[in-house]
């Protein structure tokens, strides 16, 4: 059966939890790393403080340091029993890697919902950036 790229969103969706900017906020004060899985122009065009930028294209391979991203592991994804929040632009490449991190045996893998776009319109900090 073929499926939408929207489809497979709303499936993922299903599988994860959605968190607001609170919640990801109150979860960064705790230590629970936050990951941006865009592409690094427009992690660099601004995010959210204190993410890692882990784009959604090589996810999967720095969660063991695949020889794909040359055997580097990120720290972010260095603990599977805890939690760790995941975003991107709008919320769908973030709940379908969020749904990856799970079938990976992470316990709590997050995403916030609406993405970085919800964050920017609740006139939320913003690091990077033209001109930061």
């Amino acid at each position: 059966m073929r499926q939408t790229a929207q489809q497979l969103v709303s499936e993922a969706k299903s599988r994860v939890r959605e968190i607001d900017a609170a919640q990801l906020l109150a979860l960064q004060a705790s230590g629970v790393p936050v990951i941006d899985v865009r592409e690094p122009g427009e992690f660099a065009d601004g995010h959210v403080p204190g993410a890692a930028n882990i784009p959604r294209g090589v996810l999967e391979f720095e969660v063991d340091g695949h020889p794909a991203v040359n055997g580097v592991r990120d720290p972010a994804l260095a603990h599977r029993d805890r939690p760790v929040v995941l975003y991107c632009r709008s919320g769908g490449r973030s709940a379908l890697a969020a749904e990856a991190l799970l079938r990976l045996g992470f316990a709590e893998p997050l995403s916030l919902a609406g993405g970085f776009l919800a964050w920017s319109e609740q006139a939320r900090d913003i690091a990077g950036g033209p001109g930061k």
